[in-house]
């Protein structure tokens, strides 16, 4: 045999072996891609068989943006992309250098680039991730108006200033207040921020029939919305109004820039084993939780930035105000006291409508309620891991029970102890009655569905407003007649 021929067959048997060598190169594949459009921005996420490095950059006439994947290759559909709502017109890819991937986003407006990978977790692989936010967009679909912001800022400067007097020992009395008598009312609206868990990547939990907590939660967080709307003296905030994911100190912030007086967070329980059932009230807590169940969720729930996609890269700035405020801020302890006090008004008339899983408001430290200025409750609304109670989360009958349960709490403390330059503190102060007997017809509202969350038969609702039929317009005040 000659030389040449065996060193040929010795190469051919050790050039599969060298491939198999560890620290050898993975060539990485995009198996998938999934987009998500949120009013402020748009994230593109790649699923990665193995991590990829990728250089991401914009280009002027027309506008684009190029992502590079380098050694990559591409095994998704790109035309099953759904790009509706986002500012990605096209997306086109093709091979650079001979083993790169370039995947070209056509724009239809002006964007800010930012992108980041993250490690596999319980749900996902490797992932890039790219976000296309949009300069000068709100992260709501309607923001508060600058005027009651103002008002709204005023009240925070007066709570605090009266906090520090209580602790300097001086007369809180003493501390100028928010408004001079000669100055009209501004009868501003309480604002609530109505906050739908998960959502986006992060499905949240899944019952046993495949529903999607972020589903059911969204869904209840539009009912409670319009029902906020709806009420005189009360407007909602949608933390997020579609299926994109929102980092939980965003929620906060989101909720903080919007000046909200109250944060509620919705959720559906799951737990490892179906019987659990019942709904639950939290609050945060600055020390221990009050039982093992509250422990275990909020760990749960603080591990959702691992799924939906948060960079780990990230200042944590806003973290460090955050947990000083929650540590510090003299004004905390009345927000606790006032979350508490709100909880059981929540937790009373939920049990009205399910089982409760426990029978007081408890405590954990949930990461999405850490903010100092503003009561803040999470609402698990039931386990969703529960057959029987999966299948009521999914009726849209229990959902405007639940959510007329958890407004009524809201409104309920609100009555009792309006902020002082609301509509309701006004109201209180001329003797009106602010416990209200109408409603507002809202977009998706029937009349059927009205009657039942107000438990007052149809037809004494028709009557009540001489109606002949079961037609409504969205903007019609409805008389609610005593039960």
């Amino acid at each position: 045999m000659r030389k040449g021929s065996l060193r040929s067959r010795l190469l051919g048997w050790l050039w599969p072996l060298a491939l198999l060598a560890p620290g050898a190169a993975e060539a990485a594949s995009v198996d998938n891609l999934r987009l998500w459009a949120a009013p402020d921005h748009a994230r593109l996420v790649f699923d990665l068989s193995a991590p990829a490095e990728a250089e991401v950059f914009p280009l002027d006439d027309p506008r684009r943006l190029v992502i590079d994947l380098r050694d990559s290759r591409l095994n998704a559909d790109l035309s099953r992309l759904d790009l509706e709502g986002s500012a990605i017109r096209e997306v086109r890819s093709g091979i650079r250098d001979g083993d790169d991937l370039r995947v070209v986003l056509e724009l239809s407006r002006e964007i800010e680039p930012r992108h980041f990978t993250l490690a596999p977790n319980e749900q996902y692989g490797h992932r890039l991730v790219v976000d296309l936010e949009y300069p000068g967009e709100s992260a709501v679909e309607d923001p508060i108006d600058p005027i009651e912001a103002m008002i709204r800022e005023q009240e925070i400067a007066a709570d605090r200033a009266q906090a520090e007097a209580v602790a300097e020992g001086r007369d809180p009395a003493s501390v100028a207040p928010v408004l001079e008598p000669a100055q009209p009312h501004p009868r501003r609206d309480i604002i609530v921020a109505v906050d739908a868990g998960h959502g986006g990547e992060d499905p949240g939990a899944i019952g046993p029939s495949g529903t999607r907590e972020k589903d059911v939660v969204l869904e209840m967080a539009d009912r409670l919305a319009r029902l906020i709307n709806a009420a005189e003296g009360f407007k909602a905030v949608m933390i997020r109004d579609g299926d994109y994911y929102v980092g939980l100190r965003q929620r906060t912030r989101i909720a903080r820039e919007q000046k909200a007086d109250f944060f509620v967070s919705l959720h559906a329980d799951a737990f490892n084993s179906p019987r659990p059932h019942g709904s639950s009230v939290y609050a945060l807590s600055q020390s221990g939780a009050t039982s093992e169940t509250a422990q275990w969720l909020a760990a749960s729930e603080n591990r959702a930035d691992l799924i939906g996609g948060v960079d780990g890269n990230l200042s944590l700035d806003d973290k460090d105000e955050v947990l000083r405020g929650v540590l510090l801020d003299l004004t905390m302890t009345a927000t606790l006291n006032d979350s508490l006090t709100l909880g059981g008004q929540v937790l009373d008339r939920l049990g009205r409508v399910n089982e409760l899983h426990k029978s007081r408001v408890e405590q954990a430290g949930f990461v999405v309620l850490k903010s100092p200025d503003i009561p803040s409750l999470l609402v698990e609304t039931g386990f969703i891991s529960n057959p029987d109670e999966e299948r009521r989360l999914r009726d849209p009958d229990y959902q405007a029970r639940m959510m007329d349960a958890v407004f009524g709490g809201i409104r309920a403390h609100f009555r009792r102890n309006p902020p002082p330059a609301s509509l309701l503190a006004w109201q209180r102060d001329q003797g009106r009655d602010t416990a209200g007997n109408e409603y507002r017809i809202q977009p998706g509202d029937t009349l059927s569905e009205i009657a039942a969350r107000h438990g007052v038969p149809v037809a004494q609702l028709r009557q009540a407003n001489e109606l002949d039929g079961d037609v409504i317009r969205v903007g019609q005040v409805l008389r609610i007649p005593r039960s």
